[in-house]
């Protein structure tokens, strides 16, 4: 079995899950006899698998066109080609640290940009960065006619496709070969901006991906509601795989010095699906209590201003510290400081975040509104909105430590459910499944 894998992201260059869903599950697939050809904007170098560079993809032919299949002899077992990008980046100067780049990953959308280019004789390449930029839109286009161009040098049994970022890719594979379909849903746009301030160009995306799609994944039961409810699929056509969590990474860190007795954190991107402003007001309820509890805000994103704006007027500047956005070391040093975990999401399609938490031994709160917590038994879920029941619940885990220790032991175990390769296993089933149709 080989599949044809669009991806936008790739560790270590993530923005948040997408990317680490993506390693996750192809490095299950792999262990699971899968070979996989996963194509990216861009390689930076230092993926963390093996890859092959294809950084000059020269489209030949309209899109449209099924032109002859010329075929590449592929020895590796899992591949990642690299298609060459143009977008930019966009990051403002940080105001934690001299010189520390603040990342907004909302998706910031600009039609009027030229497409960067370079014609060949024998046709056209586009430069990609293979990140979120003002051109974003116009990008995606781009890696549609990457991704047909692709299709028809590769041989391959399924196409998958990760995101609406991916599936202009993926149907272009599709419409060049024939070849079945799978889209990935990590997220919508009814997620990402709520359904008063959805881009409707990128919801139109996602539509045409999904109704081109032979299978649709979704990453929760929660999403695949949102995909009946607000996109109008047809049940039948939607699996759910919920994401697992890869091994701990058990490279040693500095320690770091604890704020205070009690710590509780919030890990993620500071946008309006995130749900900041809930934990700030749930902060301002807990220290009416416990006035000694320190908060941390780790992450970066469009709402960060405003976070802080709301910090300032409720008085909690010396309470609740932002940290701007962390990887690495800095995650862990994080965790080993934590008291409580939260995540009060307004529209979480998964969350694979509480689950690196309890693996660290953090006790978690989670929103209802997550797919998390459907499967999450030993965790607190509470309404997002709800900041009195949020803090009741940051309270109880911080004044009883016998609770806060059975959360941890008990959630912990629930992750031996909770496998990349559980994952790859139900998606290996369902492309044989499409193979025999």
């Amino acid at each position: 079995m080989k599949v044809l894998t669009f991806g936008w992201e790739f560790p270590p260059h993530i923005s948040g899950g997408l990317g680490t869903a993506c390693y996750g599950l192809t490095k299950a697939l792999q262990e699971e006899k899968v070979s996989i050809i996963f194509i990216v904007p861009r390689l930076f170098g230092n993926e963390e698998m093996e890859l092959v560079d294809a950084s000059a993809i020269i489209v030949k032919e309209p899109l449209l066109t099924p032109g002859g299949t010329r075929i590449k002899k592929q020895q590796e077992k899992f591949q990642k080609i690299q298609v060459s990008s143009s977008i930019t980046p966009y990051s403002e100067t940080g105001i934690w640290e001299e010189n520390e780049e603040l990342k907004n990953w909302n998706y910031r959308l600009d039609m009027e940009e030229v497409p960067v280019k370079k014609v060949h004789n024998k046709g056209i390449s586009y430069r990609f960065s293979g990140t979120y930029g003002p051109s974003l839109l116009n990008e995606v286009k781009r890696y549609g006619e990457v991704g047909g161009e692709i299709a028809r040098q590769y041989t391959f049994d399924v196409i998958h496709a990760h995101d609406w970022l991916t599936f202009p890719a993926g149907i272009a594979a599709k419409k060049i070969t024939g070849k079945p379909l799978v889209v990935h849903v990590h997220a919508t746009e009814y997620d990402r901006a709520g359904e008063k301030n959805m881009d409707q160009r990128i919801v139109g995306i996602e539509k045409k991906g999904l109704l081109a799609a032979d299978l649709i994944i979704a990453v929760s039961n929660w999403t695949k509601e949102i995909l009946i409810e607000k996109y109008e699929m047809n049940p039948d056509k939607i699996v759910v795989v919920h994401n697992g969590i890869q091994d701990e990474d058990k490279t040693p860190f500095t320690p770091i010095t604890r704020l205070s007795e009690n710590i509780v954190t919030f890990l993620g991107r500071i946008t309006y699906q995130k749900g900041p402003k809930y934990f700030v007001e749930a902060a301002e309820k807990v220290l009416n209590l416990l006035p000694e509890t320190h908060f941390i805000i780790a992450g970066a994103g469009d709402l960060l201003p405003s976070t802080i704006d709301q910090i300032a007027h409720l008085k909690l500047s010396s309470r609740v510290h932002c940290t701007g956005f962390l990887k690495g070391e800095k995650i862990k040093q994080i965790w080993s400081v934590s008291d409580v975990f939260v995540m009060p999401s307004v529209s979480e399609p998964f969350g694979i975040v509480p689950l690196e938490a309890i693996r660290a031994g953090v006790p978690v709160v989670v929103s209802n509104q997550s797919g998390v917590a459907e499967v999450l038994e030993n965790v607190i879920k509470v309404d997002f909105w709800d900041s009195t029941a949020l803090a009741e619940a940051i309270i109880r885990i911080l004044q009883n430590k016998n609770f806060a220790d059975s959360l941890k032991k008990e959630s912990k175990k629930e992750l031996e459910h909770l496998t990349w390769n559980i994952a790859a296993r139900k998606i290996k089933k369902q492309y044989h499944e499409l193979c025999r149709s």
